[in-house]
C-alpha cells in the first residue's frame, strides 16, 4: 500500500491549484453577488412602490430558488454553453430572493411618520429614497446580501460541473476518488470563505454609507479583475480544448497518467460527465474523457482514441458484496451470478444508448434485455428479508441495478430495495461498508486504483491483464475489507479519450500518442 498523505501535505503539494480554485470561487461569488445587488435592489424598491407586484415578483424569485442547482446549471448550458457564464447566471438567480425580499421589507418597514416629515421638508421621491429610506433600511438590505453571499459560496462549488472552476473541483474529485484529503482541501476553504464573508458583511450592517461605498468600490475592483481573468483564460490559445471530469483529473489512469506516460499536458477544463459529451458534439470541447461502453459515443459521432501505451487498466464490472451478507442470504451468490458473462461491450453500449439517447427507462431496458436472454422471470411475492442494491449516479449503473432487482425477485423470495444515484465511488463504497446497502456493481480498475491504491510497481504488474486485475482485487478486498467480487458481468467499461470523428480524421489522430505529438508541435 502507498503511504497516505496528511491533509496538510496534500494542501502543500497542491497549493498552486488550491489558490487558483479559491480565486475562481471568490470571483464567481463576488461577480454573481454584485449582479444580484444591481438587479435585486431596484426590484425590491419597485415592488415597495407598487405593492400589487410584490407577490408575483417574490413568488417567482422563490420558485427559482427551489430549482435544484444541478438542474438549473443544466438548463443554462444550451443557452450559454460551458464555463463561467452559466455558473454566474445560476448564482445570480439563487442570490436574488433574499436581496429582493429584504430590500422590500426594509423599505416598507420605514416609519410613515419619517416619510411624511421628509416630504414636509420639501424632499422629492428620489431624495426621500436615498437620504431617508435607504439609510434606515440598510441594515435589513445588507442582511439579505449577507444571506445571499453565504448561499452563493456554497452553490459555487457546483460551478465545476460546467467548467467554471472553483473549489468544487477538489470536492467532487475527492468524492469520486475516495480521497478524503481532496474533499477536505475543497470543503474547508469553502466553509472558511462562507464564515469570513458572513462576518465581514455582518460588520458592514452597522457601518456608515461612506464605509459601504468604499467596500463597494473594492468589490467592484475584484469583479473587474475576475472578469478579466475569465476573459483571458477563455481566450488562452489551446491547440486542443480538452474537458475532463473531476475524477479523471486526479487519477493515475487519467490526467496524471496522460502527463507522465504520454507527456500530454492539455490544461483541460474540468466538467461534469453529464455535459461533456454534448459539449464535444457542439464543438465547445475537442477532446473529452469518457467511458468505452457509453451509448453517446455513437450518437454524438465520437471516436475513441487508441490507448497505445495502455495507461487504462481493465474495468470489468462485477457485484461486490460482504462475505457475511452472502451467508445471511442463502442462494444470493448463485442468483447474482446468473448475469455473469452475459453482457459484452457492444451489448452494454447498446443498452446505454437506449437510456441516454432514446430516453427509455432503465427498468424497460433491463427487462427487455433479460427477456431476450431468457433470464426474466415474473417476480415472486417476496415475503423474505430485504436486499438493498446500490448504484452510482450514471445510466449504466441504473440499468444493472434494475437487472439485479428483477433477477433476485424472479429467482428468490427475497424482497428488493434499490438505492440508486449514490454519487461517486466513495459514497457507494462507504454505504456498503456501513451496511447502508448490501451490494453494488463496481469495476475492477476502480477497485485497483481508487479503493486499494497499491504501489505503482504492483499496478504495473497486474493492470495489463484483466484476469490478473480481477484476481488481485478479489484477493485484496477479501483480505482488507471482507468483501467478495462475484463473477464479472462480461463488459469492460474502461476510461477512454474521445474526439469528434470528423476532427480526428482531419488531424490524422487515431491514438493518444498521435494526439500528444500533435499538441507538442509549435
Amino acid at each position: 500500500m502507498t503511504q497516505q498523505q496528511s491533509l496538510w501535505q496534500f494542501m502543500v503539494s497542491q497549493h498552486e491549484k488550491l489558490f487558483v480554485q479559491i480565486g475562481q470561487h471568490l470571483g464567481l461569488t463576488f461577480l454573481s453577488l454584485l449582479l444580484a445587488i444591481i438587479v435585486g435592489i431596484p426590484l425590491g424598491v419597485l415592488i415597495s412602490r407598487r405593492r400589487k407586484l410584490a407577490a408575483s415578483v417574490l413568488g417567482t424569485a422563490g420558485i427559482l430558488q427551489t430549482v435544484p442547482s444541478i438542474a438549473l446549471l443544466g438548463f443554462m448550458i444550451p443557452l450559454f454553453g460551458i464555463g463561467a457564464t452559466p455558473a454566474i447566471i445560476a448564482l445570480l438567480i439563487y442570490a436574488l430572493l433574499p436581496i429582493i425580499r429584504n430590500t422590500y421589507t426594509g423599505i416598507t418597514g420605514v416609519d410613515p411618520v419619517v416619510i411624511e416629515a421628509a416630504t414636509a421638508l420639501g424632499m422629492n421621491k428620489m431624495q426621500r429614497l436615498f437620504k431617508v429610506e435607504f439609510p434606515l433600511a440598510m441594515p435589513v438590505i445588507i442582511a439579505g446580501i449577507r444571506t445571499a453571499a453565504v448561499i452563493n459560496v456554497g452553490v459555487a462549488t457546483l460551478a465545476s460541473f460546467v467548467a467554471a472552476g472553483g473549489l468544487g473541483e477538489f470536492i467532487f474529485g475527492g468524492i469520486s476518488l475516495n480521497n478524503t484529503n481532496m474533499i477536505l482541501a475543497g470543503a474547508i476553504p469553502a466553509a472558511l470563505l462562507a464564515v469570513l464573508l458572513d462576518l465581514i458583511i455582518g460588520y458592514l450592517q452597522n457601518s456608515t454609507l461612506k464605509t459601504l461605498k468604499k467596500v463597494l468600490y473594492i468589490i467592484f475592483g475584484i469583479v473587474i479583475m475576475t472578469g478579466l481573468y475569465f476573459m483571458f483564460s477563455a481566450k488562452a490559445e489551446r491547440k486542443i480544448i480538452a474537458g475532463f471530469t473531476p475524477e479523471f483529473m486526479g487519477r493515475q489512469d487519467g490526467d496524471l497518467g496522460l502527463r507522465s506516460v504520454y507527456g500530454l499536458k492539455l490544461n483541460p477544463l474540468v466538467v461534469s460527465d453529464a455535459i461533456m459529451y454534448e459539449a464535444a458534439y457542439q464543438g465547445k470541447l475537442d477532446l473529452i474523457s469518457g467511458y468505452s461502453t457509453d451509448g453517446r459515443i455513437k450518437a454524438f459521432d465520437l471516436v475513441v482514441l487508441e490507448d497505445d501505451q495502455t495507461i487504462f487498466p481493465p474495468y470489468y464490472a462485477a457485484p461486490i458484496i460482504k462475505t457475511q451478507t452472502l451467508k445471511k442470504f442463502p442462494g444470493l451468490e448463485e442468483t447474482l451470478n446468473l448475469l455473469a458473462g452475459k453482457i459484452n461491450d457492444s451489448i452494454m453500449t447498446d443498452l446505454n444508448y437506449k437510456t441516454e439517447l432514446l430516453k427509455q427507462t432503465p427498468e424497460k431496458v433491463a427487462k427487455d434485455f433479460l427477456v431476450s436472454s431468457n433470464l426474466y422471470k415474473k417476480a415472486n411475492q417476496g415475503n423474505g428479508e430485504t436486499i438493498r442494491i446500490g448504484s452510482k449516479i450514471f445510466g449504466e449503473q441504473y440499468i444493472l441495478a434494475e437487472m439485479y432487482k428483477m433477477i433476485i425477485e424472479g429467482n428468490t423470495n427475497y424482497k428488493v430495495e434499490t438505492k440508486t444515484g449514490l454519487g461517486g465511488t466513495k459514497i457507494c463504497f462507504d454505504a456498503l461498508m456501513n451496511d447502508g446497502i448490501d451490494f453494488y456493481p463496481e469495476y475492477t480498475g476502480t477497485g485497483l486504483l481508487v479503493l486499494l491504491k497499491p504501489s505503482e510497481q504492483k499496478i504495473k504488474e497486474v493492470s495489463k491483464d484483466s484476469k490478473k486485475t480481477y484476481d488481485f482485487v478479489q484477493k485484496e478486498f477479501q483480505k482488507q475489507y471482507q468483501l467478495q467480487w462475484l463473477k464479472p458481468i462480461g463488459f469492460n467499461n474502461a476510461y477512454a479519450l474521445m474526439m469528434r470523428i470528423k476532427q480526428a480524421k482531419e488531424l490524422h489522430i487515431n491514438t493518444i500518442s498521435q494526439l500528444s505529438d500533435y499538441c507538442a508541435k509549435k
